[in-house]
């Protein structure tokens, strides 16, 4: 829609060809259905390096259109934005509809004409040095093939995405197309995707959420577990693979949550150079505070009132749902008295509020990921138009291009930018 409403605006004729009965289903449930449309990161080189070293082809990209141009876009239509933490950015609506009304509106004001129910089966291409193009190595387009038949344009602009939430149209066709056509698809993988772990007991915490832990992940064959200190720091010797500091969110199934999302697919790089590709994650629920300091508050709430059940003696920086969870880990009584508790237990209870154990049973499936890795291949892409290297008059946009995302907008900012991009480039062929 980016890209229609773009290439309208630059005076083009646009048909929008959706397969779905109506426009936008993945948009609408973006965010929980709030729409976290971009990350307000206005510094460009802090923003691309959010995307790791892939980053560097969306220089380009976020230089012609970043988020201010995008917030400057809907706000052009009366939605204002609002940015809470770690810049994320909403509609004040706090409705992803309202999103979707910007950009109908923005393609109506260009004439955009929009077929919905409109599947398409391919992409008919003709060959290098075709008829009338002998001196041009590269193909052209000529038209897609639909169940009605052929249509024909001068320019085509794929957007068709990658394979999260196949429901709502992401079935990863386009991909297919794009290989037929001789272009490179790396195969799309699950990305930011919830987590299953093998513990049971995980179920007794579902619902529950920690504003900031840390997660440390690393091969059970390891030499030995990592102890996150207060910085993330670890035991000389003993160096986790991962580690990094969120929200986080139990599940009847596991862990899921930003931070969770955000290291998922490291996981499955990690957990591929395991034996039996398991992981250990351990959990630090308190990552501002070490062990030391956490075993004085401990014993601090123990002097207080050393009569009183060890379940109800910790320090209350911990839900109560946790702490049962807890001392049965520690295979300890919940009924025994404070003052019985010996030092050795005491440790242990503080060593599991440092370093919680679960082992990382693989992802959810694409049909549970908010995006997948993978795609076309990023060199065979000119980012100054979103042009195809290979074929002369085919453009990209959205989650097609194998990038890999963080939660937060950034998998939406790539979207409006690179659609706004190819919506640029492809009017400018045809206008000019």
């Amino acid at each position: 829609m980016m890209a229609a409403g773009r290439a309208a605006e630059c005076g083009a004729r646009v048909l929008l060809l959706e397969q779905n009965r109506s426009l936008g289903r993945k948009l609408l449930i973006t965010g929980g259905g709030r729409c976290n449309v971009t990350n307000a990161e206005f510094r460009r080189e802090a923003l691309v390096e959010k995307y790791g070293d892939r980053g560097k082809f969306l220089h380009s990209l976020f230089a012609r259109f970043g988020p201010r141009e995008l917030i400057e876009l809907l706000e052009r239509f009366g939605l204002r934005v609002v940015i809470e933490e770690e810049n994320r950015a909403f509609p004040e609506t706090h409705r992803a509809s309202s999103v979707l009304d910007v950009l109908e509106r923005y393609m109506a004001d260009g004439g955009v004409e929009v077929r919905t129910g409109m599947a398409v089966r391919g992409l008919v291409a003709d060959e290098p040095g075709g008829a009338g193009r002998a001196h041009s190595p590269k193909r052209r387009v000529n038209a897609v093939a639909t169940e009605g038949g052929m249509i024909g344009a001068r320019q085509f602009i794929l957007a068709t995405g990658g394979l999260s939430r196949p429901e709502t149209g992401s079935t990863g066709d386009g991909l297919r197309w794009l290989a037929a056509v001789g272009h490179t698809v790396h195969i799309p993988e699950p990305s930011l995707v919830p987590v299953r772990t093998a513990e049971q007991w995980v179920r007794r915490l579902q619902g529950l959420t920690f504003d900031d832990v840390r997660l440390t992940a690393f091969p059970f064959e390891s030499a030995a577990e990592p102890t996150a200190g207060a910085q993330g720091k670890s035991i000389p010797g003993r160096r986790p693979r991962l580690s990094e500091r969120g929200k986080l969110l139990f599940t009847h199934f596991g862990l899921s949550g930003p931070l969770v999302l955000n290291l998922s697919s490291r996981f499955l790089e990690l957990s591929r150079q395991s034996e039996d590709e398991r992981l250990r994650l351990l959990i630090d629920f308190i990552p501002t505070v070490d062990h030391g300091a956490l075993d004085r508050s401990i014993r601090e709430s123990i002097a207080e009132a050393p009569n009183r059940k060890v379940r109800n003696s910790l320090p209350r920086v911990l839900p109560s749902r946790l702490v049962p969870v807890l001392l049965e880990l520690a295979h300890l009584d919940p009924d025994l008295p404070a003052h019985s508790l010996t030092r050795d237990s005491r440790l242990e209870i503080g060593r599991l509020m440092k370093a919680l154990p679960l082992t990382f049973d693989g992802v959810l499936g694409a049909d549970k990921a908010i995006v997948t890795s993978g795609g076309v291949e990023l060199e065979e892409i000119e980012f100054r138009t979103m042009r195809s290297r290979l074929i002369e008059n085919l453009y990209f946009a959205g989650d097609i291009l194998d990038f890999q995302r963080r939660s937060g907008g950034y998998s939406l900012q790539i979207c409006w930018s690179s659609g706004w991009v190819a919506g640029t480039g492809s009017a400018s062929a045809v206008v000019s």
